[in-house]
């Protein structure tokens, strides 16, 4: 009995608070056209997300009264991967416009890509009465930009050859950028190595490396010259990647160079290559063998026994 009588000032108070909602409800019919709104957006422009940008874009939206009531908008935005901001309710008077911003931003590098943001507008009041309105949606799409940004590594800063010797100068080639580009390969100082006696070989003129993936690796092979007489002398390998989403979108193109020193020192005599070799190989063994002279001494030997001695001597 007692639960009874505990409830029942409740479930009175609820009926008075349904009963003044629907009254409330009713006396807006009765003032008109039922509330409701009207909203547009624009699309952003695109998002940039290279190291110092803004990272941001606006949204640009209106919404619309149509009635004739003075109504309260409630916004709420769904942006997925993108941070967004906005007001959370609008005010607009009866047949009046207000317009409204929602600014996107992306996070730093973010990866190239399309993203759809979803902006809702739903009447909660009409004439400062709660109102339960239809929730209109826009849909609008952002779109983040691709970038370029590369870097170039060598293995090795510093390379002593001799001269008219073949080897391979290894290089790592990174995408920083944040989508899939292609990167042309050259020998900056092509033309001054090849007048310098150098021969330069490219096996890749373009490379398309993913977003933030480990680095490919480019090899240029090389021939040291084959001037003539002794070489002692210093040279640059300059080797450039350039983005080629750059080139074609950015309107400047994105390079690196990475040089690496050339120490090219020692004798060349054309046609003696072999000759030079069979030349050292003969000196060494003249060299061994010339710390011992083994000789037959029966004249000069002090015992008379004509056994062999073995004298040391120097080789100079």
């Amino acid at each position: 009995m007692t639960s009874a009588r505990s409830v029942r000032p409740v479930l009175i108070l609820l009926a008075v608070y349904f009963l003044s909602m629907w009254a409330g409800a009713a006396a807006v019919h009765a003032q008109g056209v039922t509330p409701d709104v009207s909203l547009t957006c624009e699309n952003p422009q695109p998002i940039e997300t290279y190291p110092g940008s803004t990272r941001t874009s606006i949204v640009n939206c209106d919404l619309e009264n149509p009635s004739a009531h003075q109504i309260k908008v409630d916004i709420v935005i769904q942006s997925g991967a993108l941070v967004s901001a906005g007001p959370a309710s609008l005010t607009v008077g009866s047949g009046l416009q207000t317009s409204f911003q929602v600014i996107l931003r992306g996070d730093l590098q973010m990866s190239e890509g399309q993203h759809q943001i979803s902006i809702t507008a739903t009447v909660s009041q009409a004439n400062g009465v709660a109102y339960p309105g239809t929730p209109t949606t826009y849909k609008v799409l952002a779109v983040v930009k691709q970038f370029s940004r590369l870097r170039v590594a060598s293995e090795l800063a510093f390379i002593q050859l001799r001269p008219k010797v073949d080897y391979m100068v290894t290089y790592d080639v990174y995408n920083d950028g944040n989508a899939l580009d292609r990167m042309n390969i050259e020998i900056a100082n092509y033309d001054e190595l090849s007048d310098e006696g150098f021969t330069l070989s490219l096996p890749l003129v373009n490379v398309e490396i993913e977003s933030k993936s480990p680095p490919e690796k480019v090899r240029v092979q090389i021939r040291t010259p084959k001037n003539q007489g002794w070489t002692d002398k210093y040279y640059n390998l300059q080797f450039k990647a350039t983005s080629d989403y750059s080139v074609r979108t950015e309107g400047i193109p994105n390079s690196q160079i990475q040089s690496v020193t050339l120490y090219i020192r020692g004798v060349y005599l054309p046609g003696f290559e072999l000759i030079g070799t069979t030349m050292i190989t003969a000196l060494a063994a003249a060299a061994i063998a010339g710390r011992f002279r083994v000789y037959d001494n029966d004249d000069e030997d002090d015992d008379g026994d004509g056994e062999l001695r073995v004298l040391d001597s120097r080789l100079f």
